[in-house]
């Protein structure tokens, strides 16, 4: 794949953005620029026909579409090609992916527009304006990104489109070869019909559909879609099954050697000295390396030398060998206490940015008249590494004036922006293949792993070289999910009614260091992914206070599946279930009450406490309700403890995500969330000590295992709206349902994550 555009451009348009705050009027109320056709062709075989920038034909009547988004276990592979075939009137089978070139129409618009700081109940003309005006921006940026559930909500027009575009001039195509008119046809099965009972096959009229000029190009109602909203069997499940898929890890160009890594071990440090001559008598060892000056500050990557070797095993054991001495930098005291006692501070000395506010501030600080209790809380949440199945790793080659890349990334244009600059070439000389992802959760968004693996392989004398991170590698030099600390003061009369309401909090800024590292912006302004799920919740408060203390943060932060929301929900679900108890009320009702104004939120938390039913004798269900990306989802956990040991039995999880594309996936990613949750609610925390993370693998940063996940049972509630993202939105609220089950058991609020008795 070609890279096409530079990482300047990019740059100026954003921070032009940041610097003016405006655009010029002209340019803001033109029309977006079209997605249909790009820059660069498709990545197509011999004959096939290309019908504009997603859709080719094959000889053989087959279908070929440029997917976007990586596939990384979210089922992008199934459900994106779903929406052009439905519009073809072709069989799902029929179908087959091609990695999509860079180029700016492929840019994912949706998830620049879901990061706007605007509460979702608000429908002004500024979120309008400044919506529409953010679109077309991220059209012209084009950025390739797979992340913030945002693939099927992004491609649900564009791709529809390139499909019933493809449709018409197929159409159009027939009739003139027929010499009838377009209206009077139809297609069913890659096949256009006539009513006389003649029918030709899309790939015999794919040479002649390049040039016709189609009429109109209408898109189906959902009235009459037969793949859209029906189950599908994930299109990748069977190459996962015998073992054919390609995943980075299983690149094998000829000639490959492996690199191994030693990195600081403190954060922020740097190679004082190595010697290398142990290493070097190794068996299989060719070279030992430094690539240090490839990394960005705030990288997930550490310092450090690599090792390349004829096999992966020989290379390990021989950086093993390597002696280095390390200066570790002014981190080497850094402590989770005292990036706790931080955030503590400047909560308890700055007033925060107000992402919203709503009502009388005098009874938002409790000085409104009839106040009879006032209930006030902190929370905590610790930094989370993503620890994906797939270890960390990218195959480089630099040669003839080129960069080969095969990576496992959800940022394509952020690894060929990295790979030009560190092979020094142009981004037009960097050839990338985006492969299979055994996991991302946010973590191969970033390209740190893809700058060290170039800068290897620049000095492989031509070589492709593989990198790969030990686990303990991953593990301790991930750009981990931030670590968080929430206030909370209500103010309740004596119905039990909440007179104020208002939370601080306080955290490192994601966007902050994310777009340093990865675009050179410099850092400044609010970033919605620190108060989300906190500013933009669903129940309705008549005064009410919503801010967030950015604290810089010295640990490399990234994103984690659903971001802010998987820390935010748990603060702001704990504590509406303490509302209740100081109301006296039950929680299911207290949310009742306060959902009378969103008739969505609430039928998903009816559908969800309807099926869990009551709980069995010597457990409890806990309730949570929280939107995000767009989703709105509900859990009933029902719990057990068991001496100091909680145990998550089942998982009632509603979901309204707007029209169900694939139901089967949307199960799927419901399962998927609430593991994925459950293992950060019950297990995980990475802690600092001396510079230093000290987990290293699954014996201290543990995972639900089989014996220990709940069932999942997952109800789709009937919508017509449009698509919303279901990869993240069951993260958030599994923590605080378990939290709530916990209390219910045991009368103690836990108010630390991972929750422990």
């Amino acid at each position: 794949m070609q890279g096409a555009k530079s990482k300047s451009r990019r740059r100026f348009i954003l921070g032009g953005l940041a610097v003016t705050g405006a655009l010029v009027v002209g340019w803001g109320v033109m029309p977006p620029r079209q997605r249909l056709n790009g820059s660069h062709p498709l990545p197509l075989g011999a004959g096939s026909v290309a019908l504009n920038g997603w859709v080719g034909i094959n000889q053989d009547g087959t279908v070929s579409v440029a997917v976007p988004r990586s596939e990384m276990g979210q089922g992008v592979h199934t459900a994106l090609p779903m929406l052009v075939a439905e519009e073809m009137d072709v069989p799902l089978s029929a179908v087959q992916v091609v990695q999509a070139p860079i180029d700016k129409i492929f840019g994912n618009i949706a998830m620049l527009q879901d990061g706007l700081p605007f509460h979702p109940d608000d429908t002004g003309r500024l979120k309008s304006t400044v919506s529409w005006v953010v679109g077309k921006v991220a059209r012209e940026l084009g950025l390739i990104i797979t992340g913030g559930s945002s693939s099927v909500k992004d491609a649900w027009q564009p791709m529809r489109e390139a499909g019933a575009a493809a449709r018409a001039m197929l159409l159009a195509a027939a009739a003139a070869e027929w010499n009838v008119r377009a209206q009077d046809l139809r297609t069913e099965n890659a096949h256009v019909l006539h009513a006389d009972g003649r029918k030709l096959a899309y790939g015999a009229l794919a040479a002649r559909a390049v040039t016709a000029k189609p009429g109109e190009v209408r898109l189906k109602s959902p009235q009459e879609f037969t793949l859209i909203g029906r189950p599908q069997p994930r299109r990748d499940t069977p190459s996962k099954v015998n073992g054919s898929a390609i995943f980075g890890i299983d690149v094998r160009p000829p000639g490959m050697l492996y690199a191994a890594l030693r990195m600081s071990p403190v954060i922020g440090g740097t190679v004082a000295s190595v010697d290398s001559a142990a290493a070097l008598k190794m068996p299989g060892v060719v070279k030992v390396v430094n690539y240090d000056g490839a990394l960005p500050e705030h990288a997930g990557a550490g310092a450090g030398v690599a090792v390349i070797a004829r096999s992966y095993w020989q290379a390990k054991q021989a950086a093993l060998a390597l002696d280095v001495k390390w200066n570790d930098g002014p981190l080497a005291g850094l402590s989770s206490a005292a990036i706790y006692a931080d955030l503590a501070a400047k909560l308890d000395k700055e007033d925060g940015f107000a992402y919203y506010k709503a009502g009388d501030m005098d009874a938002v600080e409790g000085k409104a008249a009839g106040v009879v209790k006032t209930v006030q809380a902190e929370y905590r949440a610790p930094y989370l590494a993503h620890a994906a199945m797939e270890p960390v790793n990218c195959t480089a080659q630099v040669r003839d004036g080129k960069v080969y890349l095969w990576a496992p990334t959800q940022s394509p244009g952020f690894a060929v922006d990295v790979a030009a600059k560190v092979g020094g070439v142009s981004a037009d000389k960097v050839v990338l293949t985006v492969t299979m992802l055994g996991g991302g959760f946010g973590r191969r968004l970033d390209v740190d792993m893809v700058a060290q693996a170039v800068a290897i392989a620049r000095q492989a004398d031509g070589y492709p070289v593989q990198l790969i991170w030990s686990r303990e590698e991953d593990t301790t030099h991930d750009v981990y999910r931030p670590a968080s600390l929430a206030r909370f003061s209500a103010t309740l009369d004596a119905k039990g009614n909440v007179l104020g309401y208002d939370n601080k909090s306080a955290s490192g800024a994601i966007s902050h260091q994310f777009f340093k590292r990865n675009l050179g912006l410099p850092p400044g302004g609010p970033d919605k992914t620190t108060a989300e799920g906190e500013f933009d919740m669903q129940y309705h408060f008549a005064n009410q206070r919503i801010r967030h203390v950015i604290v810089d943060s010295a640990v490399p932060i990234g994103y984690w599946r659903s971001v802010g929301h998987s820390h935010n929900a748990f603060f702001k679900e704990s504590f509406i279930d303490e509302l209740a108890h100081a109301a006296g009320k039950d929680s299911v009702a207290f949310r009742r009450e306060l959902l009378a104004q969103h008739p969505r939120h609430l039928a998903v938390l009816n559908a969800a406490v309807a099926k869990a039913g009551a709980a069995p004798e010597g457990r409890a269900h806990g309730v949570a309700l929280h939107q995000s990306f767009g989703t709105i989802v509900a859990q009933v956990a029902e719990v057990s403890v068991e001496g100091t040991e909680i145990r998550v039995h089942r998982v009632v999880c509603a979901v309204d995500c707007g029209l169900a594309v694939n139901p089967n996936i949307i199960a799927q990613q419901a399962e998927s969330g609430v593991v994925f949750g459950l293992s950060a609610a019950l297990f995980g925390a990475v802690t600092i000590k001396d510079g230093k993370v000290e987990q290293s693998n699954f014996h201290d940063y543990a995972v639900v295992r089989l014996n220990q996940a709940p069932e999942v049972e997952t109800i789709i509630l009937p919508s017509a709206a449009h698509p919303e993202g279901m990869g993240e939105p069951a993260t958030p609220p599994i923590a605080p349902a378990v939290a709530n089950a916990v209390f219910k058991l045991t009368g103690k609020r836990l108010r630390s994550l991972p929750l422990t008795l």
